[in-house]
């Protein structure tokens, strides 16, 4: 397999990128963690399967509570994950195989555990230790009352008291203080953290909360005035850039300046920003001098709905094309529901609540689940940009909900005194044989349980096996390699039919999505591809099910 790095600067265009969640993915030395060396070993699947990157969530140095997005060393590897020599041994393996490297950066915040913090905390109030992060004093009488409204995103006061009486503040757990990036020892250190890394040969970054390092910290803070001010739909309820810690319009110097850094290098290297933002706002963290892509939550977030997706893909390319970047697209990350399960939920269904049922409120079809998922995902692949996928959906693999509550790992759990259970159904470790103490994920045993049903979704069931989930990947993501040209998507005007999206690429290459509960006649053409078998398709056309996309020539 070639390697296109030095030929194709641009090569994340249309990728199709991986990403590993490295305590889940694979373990090699058998103490129950993946780790990075376990990673290494199946880059062969990886290639294999077809993808063109693969995105390394946090390897870090990390106490783990926030599941590895609290970082301790920017530049080091967590020991119970390997060493800088396994994380280079990975680099070097997989660029031999033709994949390029994504590795996540958490910009925002820090683990507490950082020497920086550590020596904020011994220094004292007013110490130059402390301009590094975000400490006031607190309000009322004696200081007792946290410094504004702010709230945490995963539930509380998004402020700390420390002994001597002072406040800081955390937008995430209270081991994730928040570092002050007006300072410039702040931007200097991460300037050195995206060049150590560049240097060892990776091709990307994927930004953590991009959307929240510029905070308005002019006195007196300003109080939101509600809970909602402080969440994921916080920029609603303000002008857009004003919100004091959210998408403000600052922001943008930072990345100008990290652009600057990524141009450096030959090839250039590549970012993707994480950030919770309106489409337009969002578009303007993917413009050519700042980073080249940005996530697309509006479509992980939509409906199995016709009408909602094409608005959504429509308004996508749109913001995407007007900044001259191009869309991405994701059904599936370590922060949410796996949509093999998510889009069985009826619209409006509370997923938390489901999650405290063990998924049984409301029960989810698995058949049904994973025919629908597998029509997302040929939907999904067959549009122009970035396909981002998640370890583990290759294999059908649904949520596994029914953790037991004593096995959770996710801070949410107590940091919401038990009202939400969290991400950990989603980070469950991949099943890769269909017997063993883990399935084939290590010799002893996973940091979280696998369920029994985890051996029929393994690996070693679907390789080779016609129709298989893994098998219908590894046929699109060839097949996708082959049909790709330009990033036009063009509406089909031959149907008005209600629940069905038809669209054509600029080569000809045309993918219909039957969303609806009937079946819906297919045009004429050579058939590619599709999700599940069709029933009586011929030269003379013929029928697309429900909860079935075609690919057609």
């Amino acid at each position: 397999m070639t390697d296109f790095s030095s030929h194709h600067p641009d090569w994340w265009r249309q990728a199709v990128v991986y990403q590993v969640y490295p305590r889940s993915f694979a373990d090699a030395d058998g103490d129950g963690l993946g780790d990075l060396r376990g990673v290494a070993d199946r880059l062969p699947q990886l290639a294999g399967l077809g993808v063109d990157a693969l995105w390394l969530s946090p390897f870090y140095p990390s106490e783990l509570a926030d599941g590895g997005y609290d970082v301790a060393d920017y530049r080091d590897v967590d020991p119970r994950l390997g060493t800088l020599a396994d994380f280079d041994a990975l680099a070097a393996e997989a660029h031999r195989l033709g994949l390029k490297v994504i590795v996540d950066l958490v910009p925002n915040h820090t683990s507490h555990l950082h020497p920086w913090f550590q020596e904020a905390l011994a220094a004292g109030p007013g110490s130059p230790a402390r301009d590094r992060y975000v400490f006031r004093e607190g309000r009322g009488p004696n200081g007792e009352l946290p410094p504004t409204d702010w709230q945490s995103v995963f539930g509380g006061s998004a402020w700390q008291r420390i002994s001597d009486g002072q406040w800081y503040l955390h937008l995430f757990t209270r081991e994730q203080p928040d570092l002050d990036w007006s300072h410039e020892e702040v931007r200097e250190d991460f300037r050195t953290t995206l060049r150590f890394w560049s240097d060892r040969g990776v091709d990307g970054f994927r930004i953590d909360v991009a959307h929240a390092l510029a905070k308005d910290l002019t006195e007196p803070l300003r109080d939101l005035g509600s809970p909602e001010s402080s969440g994921e739909d916080a920029l609603s309820h303000l002008p857009p850039g004003t919100h004091p810690f959210y998408d403000r319009d600052e922001v943008h110097e930072i990345y100008r300046d990290w652009r600057t850094i990524l141009d450096s290098y030959t090839p250039p290297r590549t970012a993707v920003a994480e950030a919770w933002v309106p489409g337009a706002r969002r578009a303007l963290y993917a413009r050519p001098d700042e980073l080249d892509q940005a996530f697309n939550f509006e479509y992980l977030q939509a409906g199995w709905d016709a009408e909602q997706l094409r608005e959504v893909i429509t308004d996508s390319l749109a913001t995407a094309r007007a900044v001259g970047a191009s869309a991405t697209w994701v059904l599936s990350n370590h922060d949410v529901v796996r949509h093999t399960s998510r889009l069985m939920l009826p619209p409006g269904t509370d997923r938390n609540a489901w999650l405290l049922s063990d998924g049984t409120v409301p029960r989810v079809d698995e058949q049904a689940g994973l025919r629908r998922a597998r029509a997302a995902t040929l939907l999904m692949l067959a549009l122009p940009g970035s396909s981002y996928v998640y370890q583990g959906e290759e294999l059908g693999l649904p949520e596994v909900a029914d953790l037991p509550v004593d096995a959770l790992r996710d801070p949410v759990w107590e940091q919401t005194g038990h009202a939400d259970k969290g991400r950990d159904g989603c980070r469950v470790p991949l099943p890769w044989t269909t017997t063993g103490p883990s399935y084939g994920f290590g010799a002893g045993g996973a940091w979280l349980p696998q369920p029994p049903y985890f051996a029929r979704y393994a690996a070693e069931a679907q390789t080779g096996v016609e129709g298989s989930t893994l098998e219908l990947y590894r046929t699109a993501l060839r097949l996708r390699r082959k049909l790709l040209s330009g990033e036009e998507l063009t509406w089909h005007g031959t149907t008005n039919t209600p629940g069905v999206l038809f669209f054509a690429r600029s080569d000809g290459w045309r993918c219909m999505t039957n969303l609806s509960d009937a079946p819906v006649l297919l045009p004429p053409g050579e058939v590619l591809l599709t999700s599940m078998p069709l029933d009586d398709h011929g030269p003379g056309g013929g029928t697309l099910p429900p909860d079935t996309t075609v690919w057609l020539a």
